[in-house]
């Protein structure tokens, strides 16, 4: 766990200039939704007392892990509610990420907000452990990086069989996702260990309209940019519900959202995300 913390938290090497774990990874690329959590976390840094609201952000080349990541902020303002910063990450000098993120000061105005869907509780569902031992040799070897007993998130899928039925569909089935251990309590690894969660499920959402999956060896798949809007407070390290959708594919692209709940209902958070989803050669 301080392990996943060290990853949240990047350290500062100079005034709004910050060097990022990239750990070892089984396809030695760093994890787009690792570069988001720690893009985030660096701006937090910059916007003391304000509450973050929205990244956007563009994946411009892969991570070779595990060089370091290194993120410079610019301050773009800092107005009477609003904060507003770009964040650019390199690596071996060449620019592989850029996004903007805002901040605001805490507000009460008007409130509504989508109903969660009704969906198996965490506890009814199979463990990584139970997931492994029934459906293990039938799930792509990259797959098991998920559900390792050393992954420090831990995912409950509500319909594990999307992996292997073909079967074409509007969504991937929803899944219940935490962070394994207790985190502290300081709520930018909260939102920072939540962006990581969020590039998660969505390439796959777009790709389970046509019956693939994530591993397909005949697609090409990549991020290609993320928007994340966050709208209550959250911790990460409870039970949190991603309810995926995908509205559109074409072009090699795959637009995909997703809707992220907290046990008790609330909506904590909605992403979009286009990815790249190019078929090639077996």
């Amino acid at each position: 766990m301080t392990e996943l913390v060290d990853w949240l938290c990047p350290r500062e090497i100079e005034p709004d200039r910050f060097i990022g774990i990239s750990p070892q990874t089984s396809w030695n690329r760093v994890f787009g939704g690792l570069v988001l959590s720690q893009a985030l976390a660096t701006c937090l840094r910059t916007a003391p007392g304000r509450t973050p609201h929205s990244l956007h952000a563009y994946f411009l080349l892969g991570g070779e892990a595990p060089t370091p990541l290194d993120y410079r902020v610019t301050r773009l303002r800092d107005g009477g509610s609003f904060t507003t910063r770009r964040v650019d990450c390199f690596q071996n000098n060449q620019l592989i990420f850029s996004g903007m993120a805002s901040f605001q000061t805490p507000e009460v105005g008007l409130h509504h907000q989508y109903a969660m869907p009704r969906v198996p509780a965490p506890a009814a569902l199979p463990d990584p452990r139970q997931l492994l031992a029934q459906y293990g040799p039938g799930l792509p070897k990259a797959a098991h990086f998920w559900f390792a007993p050393e992954q420090q998130i831990e995912i409950r899928v509500i319909d594990p069989e999307h992996y292997f039925n073909r079967k074409t569909r509007d969504y991937l089935p929803f899944i219940w996702m935490r962070v394994k251990h207790r985190l502290p309590d300081d709520p930018a690894i909260h939102y920072a260990a939540l962006a990581y969660m969020s590039d998660i499920a969505l390439i796959d959402t777009a790709m389970a309209a046509h019956g693939l999956a994530l591993f397909e060896p005949t697609i090409q798949a990549a991020s290609l940019d993320h928007g994340l809007w966050l709208h209550q407070p959250l911790r990460a390290d409870e039970w949190l519900l991603y309810a995926p959708e995908s509205p559109f594919t074409g072009h090699s692209r795959g637009l995909s959202r997703g809707f992220i709940f907290s046990e008790n209902g609330q909506l904590v958070a909605s992403v979009t995300q286009e990815g790249l989803m190019r078929q090639r050669s077996r």
